[in-house]
C-alpha cells in the first residue's frame, strides 16, 4: 500500500492516537482505495435474537468437544481385540470414525454459523494501485486486524470465547492421543520376539482337534494354531503344517537339521515380505505362494524365498509327536516371525 488510492492530509503520531480502531480502519482503507459501503450486523447487538445465535454456535463448540471426548474413551477403553464371544469389536473403527467425524463437522459448523450470525455483513469496493507502506500504513493495518478481531465478538463474547478454545483444543487433543499407540515399548515384553507357541504345545486346527501324523496325505497342508487360549485368534499363532511327499529331499537350513519329523515341516504362516498370509502350497513343485505379492517359498529347502519381493526364510517351527501321537512344538520359533523390523538380526 502507498496511500495513493485517496488523498489524505498527512497525520502525525498523536492525530494517530487520538483515534479509535475502527475510524483508523476507515483511515487505512480510504488510503488504499478502499471504501466501505455498508457493515451491517445481522442481529442488534446485546438483543435475543443475538444470544441466542451464540448459544447456538457455543453449543456446535461444545457437541465437538464431547465428540472428542467420546473418540478417547472409545480409543481407550472399547473392546477392539476379536472375540468370537464378545461381537462388540467390529464396532471399534465405525464409532472411532463417528466420533471424530461429528467433531470435526461440529466445529465447522460453529465457524460457519458464527459467521452467518454474529459477524457483521461488509460491502467494500477498492481500486488496484501499487506501492510500498508507510508509516500511516503500518498503523492503520495494525488497528484493521484489531478491529477484525473485534468484528468477531471474541473479546466480548465470553461464552463463545471459552466454548470455541474447549472445542478446538479437544481437536488437537483427539490428533496427539493416537500418537501414544506409537511409543509403545515393543521390548517391555518382547512382543517382536516371541509368539505363544511352547515347547510341549500340540498343534491344532481351527475348531480346536489335535493333528495327527496320519490326518494328513503326502503333498497335503493344514494351517494349525497354538492349543493354547485364543491361540487360533492370535496374529503371530497361524503354522503351516505341510507333509512332503516320501521321495522329495530335504535341505535344511544350517540349525534346523532337527526341526522337521519324518517329512513334516512346519513354517510360520507369516509372510517375510509385509505380514500376508502366505496361505497356498503347490505339492507339485513343493512352492509355498503369497497370494498378495507373489513371493514363492520351497518348502524343501526350509521355506528359502526363490521368487517375488520376499528376501528371508520363513521361520520353521521344530516339532515332534507326544506319547498319545499328537503333533506338538518343540519349542518357538528361533527367530521372530514377519517382516523385517531395525532390532531383528538376520537367521539366513
Amino acid at each position: 500500500m502507498s496511500g495513493e488510492g485517496t488523498s489524505q492530509p498527512a497525520r502525525t503520531a498523536a492525530d494517530l492516537d487520538g483515534l479509535s480502531d475502527e475510524e483508523l480502519t476507515h483511515l487505512g482503507a480510504g488510503l488504499d482505495g478502499v471504501r466501505i459501503l455498508e457493515r451491517e450486523h445481522r442481529f442488534a447487538p446485546g438483543s435475543k435474537a443475538e444470544r441466542r445465535a451464540e448459544r447456538l454456535v457455543a453449543g456446535c463448540f461444545v457437541i465437538a468437544f464431547l465428540s472428542v471426548v467420546g473418540f478417547i474413551a472409545v480409543y481407550l477403553f472399547y473392546p477392539w481385540r476379536f472375540s468370537l464371544a464378545d461381537q462388540r469389536y467390529f464396532l471399534y473403527t465405525p464409532l472411532l470414525g463417528l466420533t471424530m467425524g461429528l467433531a470435526l463437522l461440529a466445529v465447522g459448523a460453529g465457524i460457519v454459523l458464527w459467521g452467518k450470525l454474529l459477524m457483521p455483513h461488509e460491502t467494500a469496493v477498492q481500486d488496484r494501485h501499487d506501492g510500498f507502506s508507510d508509516e500511516t500504513d503500518r498503523r492503520t493495518i495494525a488497528a484493521t486486524f484489531r478491529d477484525s478481531l473485534e468484528m468477531t465478538g471474541l473479546a466480548r463474547r465470553s461464552l463463545l470465547r471459552r466454548s470455541l478454545f474447549l472445542g478446538s483444543g479437544a481437536l488437537g487433543l483427539m490428533a496427539v492421543v493416537p500418537l501414544g499407540g506409537l511409543v509403545k515399548n515393543p521390548w517391555a515384553k518382547k512382543e517382536l520376539l516371541g509368539t505363544p507357541w511352547k515347547a510341549g504345545m500340540r498343534l491344532v486346527r481351527l475348531d480346536g482337534v489335535a493333528v495327527r501324523p496320519e490326518d494328513l496325505r503326502p503333498g497335503g497342508m493344514e494351517t494349525v494354531f497354538p492349543d493354547v487360549p485364543g491361540g487360533r485368534h492370535a496374529p503371530d499363532g497361524p503354522v503351516m503344517l505341510i507333509r512332503l511327499y516320501p521321495d522329495v529331499t530335504r535341505r535344511p537350513r544350517a540349525g534346523q537339521a532337527d526341526y522337521s519329523w519324518g517329512s513334516y515341516v512346519a513354517f510360520s504362516k507369516i509372510c517375510t515380505h509385509v505380514g500376508c498370509p502366505t496361505s497356498l502350497y503347490e505339492q507339485q513343485t513343493n512352492k509355498i505362494l503369497c497370494p498378495c505379492h507373489q513371493s514363492q517359498f520351497d518348502a524343501t529347502r526350509d521355506a528359502k524365498p526363490i521368487f517375488g519381493p520376499a528376501t528371508r526364510s520363513l521361520p520353521m517351527l521344530p516339532i515332534t509327536v507326544d506319547s498319545e501321537g499328537f503333533f506338538v512344538a518343540r519349542s518357538d520359533f528361533r527367530e521372530p516371525i514377519g517382516p523385517a523390523f531395525w532390532e531383528r538380526r538376520n537367521y539366513d
